[in-house]
């Protein structure tokens, strides 16, 4: 298979709404994604085909446009928490309705331009609208990547595990250790749990060979086991992970690294704009 047999974001509108609602009505990304890849049953080989960064699949990368514009005509809203849900006109859209959905988007923001530069094609709208969605997240990637050592990005994660209610985390970055970076341990109200971590600055994707390799060295070790990759985890490593008969790993990819650095303020600092409104009646009341 090849790029072009990856359906564009448009076709991708509809099978966003269907894959939600199969799970609910809400979920997070990796949870829509998988839907949406179970309900259109894309096969391995067109989930597997990269976008030009190699840091998302071009499936992914897809369907973060069309929740984008199913955003902007309110079928969609995402919580800070980053969970998607369904607004009731996203229950009740139709498919035609969401074929109608790039012109609506397309005339808007054509609308919104304060000025007249033309613009060259629905490649540079698209890319435009997520501008800011995404760009901050590359930039963020990229430094951990580029300008960050290996002990630097051992001791970011283990900032994060604090930071995130962890307790006694411990990088011990031993050679020969099967991949083990640090140990923490998760306190849940009246029980903790032992958990390894394992970390890698990686900017490609993370194979299911080293989700096993990883459960193997944590066996007998701990109740829990975290990997976290600046890169993304393939569609093998998912499943590896939460294999039937087998200890559960979690996953962190570098989308999901950056989601965090932002909600625990950890080298990003985000601005709130002030939005004052004048209360007329207040002043005529005196």
């Amino acid at each position: 298979m090849t790029r072009d047999d990856v359906p564009s974001y448009d076709k991708l509108l509809y099978a966003t709404i269907k894959g939600m609602k199969e799970i609910g009505g809400s979920g997070t990304i990796d949870e829509i994604v998988e839907s949406v890849i179970k309900v259109e049953n894309f096969p391995l080989e067109l989930q597997e085909i990269m976008h030009k960064d190699g840091r998302l699949s071009l499936i992914e990368y897809r369907l973060a446009w069309a929740r984008t514009y199913l955003k902007k005509v309110n079928a969609l809203a995402n919580s800070n928490r980053g969970i998607w849900n369904l607004t009731e006109y996203g229950r009740n859209i139709t498919e035609k309705q969401c074929l109608e959905i790039p012109a609506i988007v397309r005339k808007e923001y054509l609308g919104n331009r304060k000025n007249n530069k033309p613009v060259k094609d629905e490649q540079e709208i698209l890319e435009q609208i997520n501008e800011q969605e995404f760009d901050w997240k590359e930039r963020i990637l990229a430094h951990l990547i580029e300008k960050i050592s290996p002990d630097a990005f051992e001791r970011l994660c283990q900032r994060i595990l604090r930071e995130s209610g962890f307790t006694k985390v411990e990088v011990t970055g031993k050679s020969g250790d099967g991949g083990i970076d640090g140990i923490g341990i998760l306190r849940m109200n009246l029980v903790s749990f032992t958990v390894l971590f394992q970390c890698k600055k990686y900017k490609d994707s993370v194979g299911s060979i080293a989700v096993r390799n990883f459960r193997g060295a944590m066996q007998g070790r701990c109740d829990k086991g975290l990997i976290i990759t600046t890169g993304t985890f393939t569609s093998e490593a998912k499943k590896e992970a939460v294999r039937d008969g087998a200890d559960t790993i979690d996953l962190i990819d570098g989308d999901s690294l950056c989601d965090l650095l932002k909600d625990l303020r950890l080298g990003v600092d985000v601005q709130m704009v002030e939005n004052i409104t004048i209360n007329k009646n207040w002043f005529e009341s005196l």
